[in-house]
């Protein structure tokens, strides 16, 4: 009876886990990283404030769980995206794509309102690790496309995609469709006409 109890109270711990976790991309969706407060995932999830501090020390620790649980996620679907085509030029249209793509996720929105916000180098060093690994999948492409600097060229690719993605959040001008085409094509072709 005993390993009953022990199993459904570690299930309890995991799904407030993941409720917390939930609340917390809500709140950074729709409010940037100064929504996400305890006393906010408190109230998103029903828990006093002093049960969310059972489960993060900090604001740190919840962004750093979001990272360690989301951006791997969001990575596999980049790299699908990229396994389903097989010329160097598509595998970089499908990476600038999928990850433009992903904007309107809120999971996304989530990453994007932790990595602009302060963060302590532990969290810091987790999000610069899951763009290493983002930045990894491309630079086979520009390899195959002997590139003389295919890991520059993957880190200033990625400067595209990521100003494409502020462009797209802020709700600028263009509608994003113009804007993904625009990246791929800067991608593609630089800034030839």
């Amino acid at each position: 009876m005993p390993r009953i109890r022990a199993a459904s109270v570690a299930e309890h711990r995991t799904m407030q886990r993941a409720a917390l976790l939930d609340a917390a991309r809500s709140l950074l969706s729709e409010g940037g990283t100064e929504a996400l407060t305890f006393p906010a995932l408190a109230e998103r999830t029903g828990l006093a404030r002093s049960s969310v501090y059972e489960y993060f020390r900090s604001r740190a620790a919840v962004v750093e769980e979001l990272c360690a649980v989301d951006f791997p996620v969001w990575a596999a679907e980049v790299e699908a995206a990229m396994e389903q085509v097989t010329s160097p030029e598509s595998k970089i249209e499908a990476y600038v794509r999928s990850q433009l793509a992903l904007v309107g996720d809120r999971r996304h929105r989530a990453v994007v309102a932790i990595s602009a916000s302060e963060l302590d180098s532990g969290a810091r060093e987790k999000i610069r690790a899951a763009h290493g690994g983002l930045i990894a999948m491309i630079v086979q492409a520009l390899e195959a496309l002997d590139h003389p600097q295919p890991r520059l060229a993957a880190m200033l690719l990625q400067g595209i995609v990521d100003t494409a993605v502020r462009r797209i959040e802020l709700g600028a001008a263009e509608d994003p469709e113009v804007i993904t085409d625009t990246a791929v094509h800067t991608a593609l072709h630089g800034l030839s006409v």
